[in-house]
């Protein structure tokens, strides 16, 4: 059995809040509910981001809330991303740019108060189960209160892999095991359903973290049965999307990573089988979150519950001749988000720029509590109540001190450690295959974006993952051409 303590995966929430305003009205606070499922792109229906996509629960919260259609992690990295949920700080500001390290080995994120204990603090019974925090150092454990354990985790594990691929034990995908009664992530549904039954005396916050479709990408048959081989379409990709992209910004999302090439991929016929399991894995964790919805539905928490959907970051399935996350583009930053509960418009979106680091601000003001100064983010009450009104706020996404990507409404613009940049007009781009960043059209487009490339950077901490090893060696390999 291989080691696994060094995998996170994104987290899904869901909030409900009561009344015909924004503003609580019941006797008690208000509850917290968070649901998180690691590595989920925009395949879900509601977002369109896979036309074959089958996710019935999700887009059934979509059709309850607020959809943010424009929101991005902080890092397309497990730990970093969670970090700055949970805390509210950028990597830049934490030095948490990567796999490692622990949150408590940060002099600044040790200083945070982090959520769970924050509403721990105000009087919250606080719980969780699963994936909410990365797992390394045990990190679930430590900072989530009346923790409820991981059932497995990345289980079950085959003894032999099902695929060729000759790379990292986890890289695998296939039909495993032959019922969801043996998935960990079925039986975490089952134990936030056993705590939905139970009445506390105080408010309850309590997250639930799913582990797929991360990698290993495993689910039973009838999951694959939703998505036929003969039938099921590739994601739309063009020939040579790399052509106007910089060596740096290749080799960053290349280099010292574990995920199969293109090359690998395409010459062994396992685009579509790797298409087909991550759908699978979707529709499979889709059910699970079904599962605890009915549950709060049927509980005495139904009327009085914030809840937020989102992923920790994005995921490629091919898209710029890559898969996994690891990168600054579309593919890689962009998680759903969506919020729901009385109060909240239902079938509303949103397209401004948004973060994972607005909903620990935007959960305290839902929950009337105060706002903390040290927080980065910001509430995203204005934008529930008015998802057209002004939004100052641009995303900000890094991956290492250097490389960074700035999302507005329309643009995505990319800036790497060696200066090389990008930029992508969604307004007739969305797949960002044309990068525009030499045509003087976009030049105030440009400055305006650049302001928001921060010029304090904390340095890196921890040392030794696979996203220290990329960005070490693509420094590397541009201090080399500059040589030459």
């Amino acid at each position: 059995m291989f080691n696994t303590q060094y995998y996170f995966f994104p987290l899904i929430i869901i909030m409900a809040c009561a009344g015909s305003s924004l503003e609580n009205t019941q006797d008690q606070p208000p509850n917290v509910l968070l649901i998180a499922v690691d590595d989920l792109n925009d395949w879900v229906g509601c977002l369109g981001g896979h036309p074959d996509a089958h996710t019935p629960n999700i887009d059934r919260l979509a059709a309850q809330g607020m959809l943010f259609t424009n929101a991005h992690c902080q890092s397309p990295v497990c730990n970093p991303s969670r970090a700055s949920l949970m805390t509210s700080l950028y990597p830049s500001t934490s030095g948490i740019y990567f796999l490692d390290p622990d949150l408590k080995d940060s002099p600044v994120a040790v200083k945070s108060k982090l959520m769970p204990n924050r509403f721990e603090e105000a009087g919250y019974h606080v719980t969780g189960v699963g994936k909410l925090f990365h797992n390394g150092g045990n990190q679930n454990e430590t900072y989530i209160p009346n923790y409820g354990g991981q059932f497995g985790g990345f289980g079950p594990i085959p003894d032999k892999k099902i695929t060729t691929y000759p790379g990292h034990p986890l890289w695998d995908w296939g039909v495993y095991p032959e019922r969801d009664e043996q998935m960990p992530d079925f039986q975490i549904a089952n134990w936030a359903k056993e705590q939905l039954a139970i009445k506390h005396d105080s408010a309850l916050w309590m997250g639930v973290g799913f582990y797929r479709p991360h990698v290993p990408q495993y689910a039973p048959q009838k999951w694959f049965d939703l998505y036929p081989l003969e039938t099921l379409r590739l994601p739309k990709t063009i020939a040579d999307d790399l052509k106007d992209i910089s060596p740096y910004g290749i080799d960053i999302t290349r280099l010292e990573h574990v995920s199969p090439s293109h090359q690998w991929v395409t010459e062994n016929n396992e685009w579509k089988p790797l298409v087909q399991s991550y759908l699978a894995c979707i529709s499979f964790v889709d059910d699970q979150v079904g599962k605890v919805m009915k549950a709060l539905e049927n509980s005495s928490y139904k009327k009085n519950t914030y809840i937020i959907l989102f992923s920790d970051h994005g995921f490629h399935l091919g898209e710029k001749e890559r898969y996994a996350k690891r990168s600054l583009w579309e593919d890689g930053t962009r998680t759903p988000m969506i919020i729901i509960g009385p109060g909240i418009p239902q079938g509303m979106t949103c397209n401004k720029p948004v973060q994972l680091l607005d909903i620990y601000p935007t959960l305290l003001e839902l929950a009337g509590l105060e706002a903390d100064p040290d927080h980065e983010g910001h509430s995203l009450a204005p934008l529930i109540k008015d998802p057209e009104g002004e939004w100052q706020y641009m995303s900000r996404t890094s991956f290492g001190p250097g490389n960074y990507a700035i999302v507005s409404e329309r643009y995505r613009f990319i800036q790497y450690n060696d200066g090389s940049e990008e930029l992508y007009d969604h307004s007739n781009d969305p797949s960002e295959w044309n990068n525009v960043i030499g045509n003087p059209e976009y030049t105030e487009v440009v400055k305006q974006h650049r302001l928001q490339v921060p010029q304090d950077r904390y340095e890196i901490l921890g040392k030794g993952s696979t996203g220290h090893k990329s960005y070490v060696a693509s420094e590397e390999k541009f201090k080399l051409r500059n040589s030459e």
